[in-house]
């Protein structure tokens, strides 16, 4: 295999980039008939035959194009190619427009199909800037430009109905060109092209560029992408159809599933990329094969009613898949779905460095048939059986035979190498001569990181550590903002038509709190098992989810209670990643500076929700977005609303947060830790403790966050609540961020003690407020709890450091200094990231503790009741095991002995 040659990191970001947004715009273009196709059959008055063949004859082409178009970019380069194939599409898009009749339009299908071979100029451009070690990672970034698929089923509808379908076929067009002039213009010959080009040599023959298909090899990595691609598409094309026939939704609903699960075999390819690149591509096709077969065989199971003839009565059951398992199971099958995508075409360029275009170009050519031939197959199969499943069951043999295949040749391959054990071998086995195991490396890791000493802080740690808190806690703010999106949704929708019970808003209030502390937990140990900067572009970019399904599910009063629900548990993902980013930035850090670094974090992070609450009722009252952004609700009281700006707002941000995330962050080797490593703290007790604790505060100020805006127009129906509820969590998270210096004067022991002597006393207050029905002292006193919720946020978290450092010696006595600080951080930082997962829970609990309350005596006092008796609990935890004299931290914050980290250190 011939060297790497060498590009500039700038070079090849550069490649990398245009690559992705030219491929996301072409994939945009290949699915423009599903949007105007139907209202091209409209008008034509076409038989279904008719429509199938003309919306199928560009993924046709599309797939047959990238064979040649794969040699064509080894032969003339990337460049060139890709400029010409976009311009050309564009072409033959905006030719669409002066089409009258049937084989016009088929005729300018075929050029518009010539997007669909993008991809495959993309793969045989963009591996040629990177080493081995690091092609899966940028193929499986240019893989996600499969989203276009997503942006033209968000866009085009919005365009359509304002301007028609030409306005989508030409705007198409003209950004599809322009793309391909600034594509010639600022893009470079890849290095080996222009290698080749100085020395003189020719470009290799066919034959040669055609060799390696003869290799039965070839024909398994086509049929895995014929899987993973070709499955991908026909879903796509095949779920509105299917979900309409056996579930009944409504074209709406449909879509929205569809959407859901294009864009999950979409947006983590980038992630499958990277794990290819860490673990080895084979790991990878073998999790996506295995959960693959398992998620099948659940969704190709017909509904069965079984009758059991029990001891004393027959037992009767349904294994029949409500909609929305259904919809979660495909979710989750399409994630599955984009590792492979993206491992498949890792494999590529390693085993064929010299062939990329033309092996690319085959697999991707059967991948793509494969989104042609197997709607005609799931339809013929339902035809013959009858049974609506019977796609899924296909799709599990073609796994399984996939999976059988892989496995037989991995042996076969394993015996070749003299029976060592296959976990032993290099992930390519007939490359053992070359393997190297430091191409596993993960791009951006600072292997070097020694923040407690001083030198190394200042030359340059704290710069690096800077940086990543500065890109952090804007991601964490929008992570608050979408998860606490709900409370202020909600609170409008009886007033634009959505006849909701108070159960059930209480219930739509409380579950992104629920979603989001359940998700805390598994996120609290992702950061040492991926790192800190994988872990943050995704989590951010998961936002887009919620933001945009709220956009369109407030649009219409028809939208099913189901889908609501949905949707305020996808609001969840900004509620986890509170642990994860607190965990991340606990690493960066040294001691003496970690408490006032997690109170920037998490306390502007926290104003994430004060930000939406303040900006939301602003963008609602306009059309912010235009024609695109959808026409307004009518109040029932008068005037209008554009509800759907409350999630359309958000997603500018998140896109921004998302690259920052990705090109700034980075990883540290020494966080580094598997789940197992991790697990130590469960029996830790100080971690149960805290965990009380912390939900004390926390919990407290994300549930009184969640419930407030309700709760207050509940209580006081004449007071326009959401004109200034933002207060609320403003209050509580500048008070976290400005209040940390106390802890770290005082010693967040005694500060948590006495803020719940406070929190008590105040809940008293709101409670006589309430019972005395005044605005003014109910208001003030829930302005003090959200004070003393943020400075017990603070507190808290700067008294967990402090504990381990002087546990982690008692109950470790055998590390040396240096082992033992490491491991006291790694326990705080996962701590850190557990009860915040914990306390989570009080987003779910106070808003349903309110309706609960309300259900069973008319008033929502008695939930507060509730909370001053936890409060009290809180106090007494505080006083028992920490500030009383003889607890852990009485004489550290009384001064009368030196951290046992500060000695060691």
């Amino acid at each position: 295999m011939p060297d790497h040659v060498a590009a500039s990191s700038q070079e090849q970001q550069r490649a990398l980039w245009l690559s992705t947004t030219a491929f996301t715009l072409c994939f945009a273009v290949w699915t423009i008939f599903s949007i105007i196709g139907l209202t091209i059959k409209q008008e034509l008055g076409l038989t279904e035959f008719q429509y199938g063949l003309l919306i199928s004859t560009p993924i046709l082409t599309g797939s047959l194009t990238r064979l040649i178009l794969g040699v064509w970019t080894e032969r003339f380069g990337g460049r060139i190619v890709f400029s010409s194939q976009m311009i050309l599409t564009g072409l033959a898009t905006w030719a669409l427009t002066w089409a009258q009749t049937y084989p016009q339009f088929l005729l300018a299908a075929l050029g518009v199909g010539l997007a669909g071979g993008s991809f495959i100029i993309g793969v045989a451009y963009v591996s040629k800037w990177f080493p081995a070690g690091r092609q899966g990672t940028a193929l499986g970034i240019l893989g996600m430009g499969n989203v276009g698929a997503a942006v033209t089923k968000f866009l085009a509808p919005f365009v359509l109905v304002a301007w028609g379908w030409e306005a989508v076929a030409e705007i198409w067009a003209l950004v599809i060109v322009l793309m391909g002039v600034i594509f010639f213009l600022i893009a470079r010959d890849d290095p080996a092209f222009s290698e080749r080009r100085a020395k003189g040599l020719a470009a290799p023959s066919l034959a040669q560029q055609f060799a390696p298909l003869k290799n039965l090899q070839v024909w398994r990595f086509a049929l895995y992408y014929f899987f993973v691609f070709g499955g991908f598409v026909a879903l796509a094309l095949w779920l509105p159809h299917y979900l309409i026939d056996v579930y009944g939704a409504d074209v709406r609903v449909a879509g929205m599933a569809a959407a859901a699960f294009s864009l999950a075999a979409s947006v983590f390819r980038a992630y499958g990329g990277m794990l290819s690149d860490r673990f080895g591509a084979r790991t990878v096709m073998y999790w996506t094969f295995g959960f693959s077969a398992v998620l099948l065989f659940m969704l190709s199971y017909p509904p069965t009613d079984y009758i059991v003839h029990g001891k004393d009565s027959q037992i009767s059951f349904s294994t029949e898949m409500g909609m929305l398992p259904f919809v979660i199971t495909l979710f989750v099958l399409g994630f599955f779905m984009s590792l492979g995508k993206a491992a498949v075409f890792k494999h590529i360029p390693v085993y064929y460095p010299n062939h990329v275009g033309a092996v690319g170009g085959l697999v991707g050519m059967i991948g793509g048939l494969g989104g042609f031939v197997l709607p005609i197959v799931f339809g013929a199969l339902l035809d013959l059986t009858g049974i609506y499943t019977s796609c899924f069951a296909l799709l599990f043999g073609i796994v399984v035979v996939s999976t059988a295949w892989m496995h037989l040749s991995v042996r076969a391959m394993e015996r070749k190498a003299h029976g060592a054990a296959l976990d032993q071998l290099p992930n390519f086995p007939e490359l053992a001569e070359v393997h190297d195991p430091v191409r596993t490396a993960m791009p951006r890791v600072l292997d070097d990181w020694r923040p407690e000493e001083p030198e190394f802080w200042a030359e340059k740690g704290r710069k690096i550590a800077r940086r990543n808190l500065w890109i952090s806690i804007p991601a964490l703010l929008l992570g608050f903002a979408v998860w606490m999106v709900w409370s202020m949704v909600i609170a409008r929708l009886p007033a634009i038509g959505f006849n909701f019970t108070t159960a059930q808003l209480f219930w739509l209030a409380a579950l992104p709190g629920l979603s989001g502390a359940t998700l805390r937990i598994f996120y609290s140990f992702m950061v040492p098992i991926f790192g800190g900067r994988l872990w943050t572009t995704i989590s951010t970019a998961s936002l887009l989810l919620p933001a945009l399904g709220i956009g369109y599910a407030v649009q219409n009063p028809e939208t099913p209670y189901v889908i609501f629900l949905v949707l305020a548990l996808l609001c969840g993902l900004g509620g986890g990643n509170f642990a994860s980013s607190m965990a991340n930035i606990a690493y960066f850090f040294p001691k003496a500076e970690k408490g006032n670094a997690l109170a920037l974090n998490a306390g502007l992070g926290n104003l994430g929700v004060s930000a939406m609450q303040f900006l939301v009722p602003v963008v609602i009252t306009a059309g912010v977005f235009g024609a695109v952004g959808g026409a307004p609700q009518q109040l029932s009281e008068g005037g209008q609303l554009w509800m759907q700006n409350a999630g359309f707002v958000w997603v500018p941000f998140i896109l921004m947060a998302t690259a920052a995330a990705w090109l700034g962050m980075n990883d540290i080797a020494d966080a580094r830790a598997s789940f197992r490593e991790q697990a130590v703290i469960f029996s830790r007790k100080h971690n149960w403790l805290m965990c009380v604790l912390y939900t004390g505060t926390f919990g407290s100020f994300i549930g009184y966050s969640a419930g407030f805006p309700l709760l207050t127009k509940l209580a006081f129906p004449e007071v326009n609540a959401l004109q200034y509820v933002f207060l609320g969590p403003l209050v509580g998270a500048l008070s976290r961020a400005g209040t940390g210096w106390i802890s770290d004067r005082f010693g967040g022991g005694r500060v948590t003690f006495w803020t719940f002597v406070g929190m008590i006393l105040v809940t008293f207050g709101v409670i006589t407020a309430l019972q005395a029905g005044s605005f003014m002292a109910f208001f003030a006193g829930f302005m003090a709890l959200f004070f003393l919720t943020g400075v017990g946020n603070a507190s808290t978290f700067q008294m967990i450091p402090t504990i381990m450092s002087r546990e982690i010696p008692r109950l470790m006595p055998d590390l040396d200094p240096v082992s033992r600080r490491k491991q006291a951080e790694r326990e705080s930082a996962a701590i850190i990231a557990f009860t915040s997962a914990i306390a989570a829970y009080g987003a779910f609990f106070i808003p349903k503790a309110y309706g609960s309350s309300i259900a069973m005596t008319g008033s929502p006092v008695g939930a507060l009741w509730a909370f001053l008796g936890f409060y009290a609990l809180c106090l007494g935890i505080t006083w028992a095991f920490y500030t009383r004299r003889g607890g852990l931290l009485h004489d550290i914050e009384h001064s009368r002995v030196a951290p046992v980290a500060a000695q060691a250190a």
